[in-house]
């Protein structure tokens, strides 16, 4: 592993002690030669730099120990071996020249052979921690594919479950994509809020952003005679409907089962999918939950989901207009919605409408945005 390809550097103010490493190394390695301690750090530094590095200490203005904490500081030298050649011959001086960073300490007059056993031990030492990094580099590109490639793979199977869910409710994978970036909006314009600072931390809205397509999962368990059903629901009919929330929190339950420690994605989905129907007052469902007890993640998709019905059509109303759907959340603050968010979404209405636009469907008729999603709250025709 240690060959003539190896250079080392030598770095002595002396000529004779040049002249005499040139003789003893050249013959087996590539050799540089410094005379004071600016020089030796520029060739350190200089593209093809040294495998190892020969230094004096008893050098005029730069002495060794300076130079090789120069070195040592230098990210792009530290990780080259220094050994000090020097006359300094006293234990506190091999001390402090270890501790600077110098990985061997050899005292002159040199032995030729003790000090080229070294050189050879420490190039091969070198040499192998080169040969170990790349392969921990290597080993890192490939662990980052492949999470990328898990990533992927799960959005995918992610998206294909949701656009399943919505497609039987006359959706589109829009409106997934809509409530998604709604969420991450609104948590962004959130997280340095003192009432959500903990909970919505970038790792937690990437996480929330994640699972947001699930909301709606349980959808699947809905007959298509009430799912589909063109104008108001009865009441045996909406108590049928409201019951997707709990099939797509026991579906999500399921999958947390099957898995050996807990999942942050699949807490934040059942969080959502249970409870983005819950209202601020009380009078949501499934469970009535109110204020604080409704999940941070479930406020969140409560005013993505229904802003994107609103400017939704639906079989039984046309889109509303940006403008009303941004009134009806205004008139909800404090009862539908947690205050707080809904005042957010005011200040930030304007990048709703974006993201409506830059994902709407084809049905657009100057409305902000258009989808053909069909929200779920309709017993009345309106949510």
């Amino acid at each position: 592993m240690t060959d003539a390809r190896s250079t080392v550097l030598v770095v002595d103010d002396t000529s004779d002690n040049l002249a005499l490493m040139r003789d003893l190394l050249k013959p087996l390695y590539r050799t540089l030669f410094a005379t004071n301690g600016e020089q030796a750090l520029k060739l350190a530094a200089a593209a093809k730099s040294p495998q190892l590095i020969l230094l004096d200490i008893m050098m005029p203005e730069m002495d060794g120990y300076e130079v090789c904490r120069r070195l040592k500081a230098n990210p792009e030298t530290a990780d080259i071996p220094v050994i000090f050649l020097t006359a300094k011959s006293q234990p506190e001086d091999e001390r402090r020249g270890l501790e600077t960073g110098a990985v061997d300490y050899v005292t002159k007059p040199i032995s030729p052979p003790i000090l080229l056993a070294r050189v050879k031990n420490h190039l091969f030492i070198k040499s192998a921690q080169d040969a170990l990094k790349r392969q921990n580099e290597q080993l890192e590109s490939l662990v980052a594919e492949r999470t990328r490639d898990l990533a992927e793979t799960k959005a995918a199977t992610i998206f294909a479950m949701s656009s399943l869910a919505e497609t039987r409710d006359n959706e589109t994978g829009n409106h997934i994509r809509r409530t998604q970036h709604y969420v991450r909006a609104l948590a962004m314009a959130l997280r340095k809020h003192p009432r959500f600072t903990d909970e919505l931390t970038e790792d937690n809205i990437k996480l929330m952003y994640s699972s947001a397509p699930l909301h709606d999962i349980g959808k699947v368990g809905v007959p298509d005679s009430i799912l589909l059903k063109p104008g108001p629901l009865d009441e045996d009919e909406w108590v049928t409907m409201r019951k997707h929330a709990i099939y797509g929190r026991d579906a999500i339950m399921a999958a947390e089962k099957m898995l050996s420690q807990e999942s942050t994605f699949l807490r934040y989905a059942r969080e959502i999918a249970y409870g983005h129907h819950e209202k601020w007052d009380g009078s949501g469902y499934p469970h009535g939950l109110k204020g604080d007890e409704i999940p941070v993640s479930a406020r969140l998709m409560a005013v993505a989901d229904v802003y994107d019905a609103l400017i939704s059509r639906r079989v039984y109303k046309p889109p509303f207009p940006h403008e009303k759907a941004v009134a009806i959340i205004a008139e909800g603050r404090g009862t539908h919605f947690d205050p707080d968010m809904a005042e957010t979404f005011l200040e930030i209405n304007d990048e709703f409408r974006s993201i409506a636009l830059k994902f709407g469907d084809e049905e657009t008729a100057g409305n902000g945005a258009d989808s053909r999603s069909q929200h779920c709250d309709r017993r009345g025709g309106r949510r």
